[in-house]
């Protein structure tokens, strides 16, 4: 009886580890996740930025994460980082600013699976946000790579570096916040004239061909690059439209730079040959949520799950003043700009596992396999 019991709990363990070896050699055996990024991804990094006013560290924000209580996240649980990290089986990579003075950073990155510099209302402009307001930029975003990157060549040396960073994926999200700028603030005119709002799109396009290079010469080969989506149809622009219809100018432009951005990535692979990079469509898989709701489980598609006023997107999701719904899963949004768990959990599933139609030229689940 030992003996078939001993039988039996081998087998056990022989499937577990063949399982488990299927799914890390599926997606390459991704060693870390290293994001950049603004309020879609932050994980925490703005809650040590003393004087912004850009913070998600009160309630009701977390209302669903462990310990239901806030996180920094935008979000009434986990983000899109949370779900990238998930789908390579890691853990999520921890906010930069939390370890920053830490003296073992390069340990922290290798046992952690990563790391993440993304803050809430960053842009590709060092400007965006920075009036009354403050967050990292993608500029001090990369600028404080290149300091972990110093540490972990010191530590590791340049070959096996290297090869840790060419292994990885660099999650990038951004652009969003540029935009809603130039509908929110002084500069709204700026994108009412098709010049004007060309070379503004060209100008931020042009920035980050000179990041995106940035980040490839110290030693990125693998890009997760997260388009933008709907951005007129959030609340907080319905709630300013006196029609509460999408504002179509505002997704206009944000067309016109996923296009610009898929242009860029294409001339980006014929230089730089070595380079491997999925572009997710997150415009065309939120028209699908407002199309076809029902498909992924919603119901209330344009006010947000959190906050006050007309489309809950006049008063911010804080607690007390904020009403939050009780069901958050069928909503699309959780507040002003931001999506429920639930919609955050769908878009980076179709980053994985969808059609080229919403990730291009590849899913990540085929390009991790290269």
């Amino acid at each position: 009886m030992a003996y078939y019991n001993s039988l039996l709990y081998f087998c056990i363990l022989f499937f577990v580890f063949i399982f488990n070896t299927i799914i890390t050699e599926g997606i390459g055996q991704v060693p870390a996740v290293i994001v950049f990024g603004d309020s879609l991804v932050d994980v925490g990094n703005n809650n040590h930025l003393e004087l912004s006013i850009l913070k998600s560290n009160y309630p009701y924000n977390g209302i669903d994460y462990a310990n239901h209580k806030p996180t920094g996240r935008y979000s009434n649980g986990k983000n899109a980082a949370d779900f990238f990290a998930e789908n390579l089986g890691l853990a999520t990579s921890p906010p930069y600013l939390s370890i920053r003075r830490a003296p073992n950073k390069v340990d922290v990155l290798l046992n952690q699976g990563g790391i993440n510099f993304a803050s809430g209302g960053a842009g590709i402009l060092n400007e965006t946000n920075k009036l009354f307001k403050q967050s990292i930029s993608l500029n001090e975003q990369i600028a404080y790579f290149k300091t972990v990157h110093g540490e972990l060549m010191q530590q590791l040396g340049t070959v096996q570096a290297q090869t840790y960073l060419a292994k990885s994926v660099f999650l990038i999200t951004i652009g969003s916040n540029d935009i809603l700028d130039k509908f929110q603030g002084l500069g709204v005119s700026i994108l009412r004239t098709e010049p004007a709002g060309d070379q503004f799109i060209n100008s931020l396009v042009v920035i980050m061909r000179s990041k995106l290079k940035t980040i490839y010469h110290l030693g990125a080969r693998k890009f997760a690059v997260v388009g933008l989506g709907l951005i007129g149809c959030c609340p907080k622009l319905r709630s300013d439209n006196h029609t509460g219809e999408c504002n179509e100018q505002a997704n206009y432009w944000s067309v016109k730079y996923n296009r610009a951005v898929k242009s860029l990535l294409q001339e980006l692979k014929e230089e730089l040959t070595d380079i491997h990079y999925s572009l997710l469509n997150t415009y065309d898989i939120m028209v699908d949520f407002l199309q076809q709701p029902a498909l992924y489980g919603f119901t209330e598609t344009e006010s947000a799950c959190c906050g006050g006023g007309e489309f809950r997107a006049q008063i911010p999701c804080i607690a007390p003043l904020a009403v939050c719904c009780r069901n958050r899963r069928n909503h699309i949004f959780w507040d002003l700009y931001h999506p429920t768990e639930a919609a955050s959990r769908h878009i980076i599933n179709e980053f994985f596992t969808g059609s080229e139609k919403y990730a291009y030229p590849a899913n990540l689940k085929n390009l991790l396999q290269i």
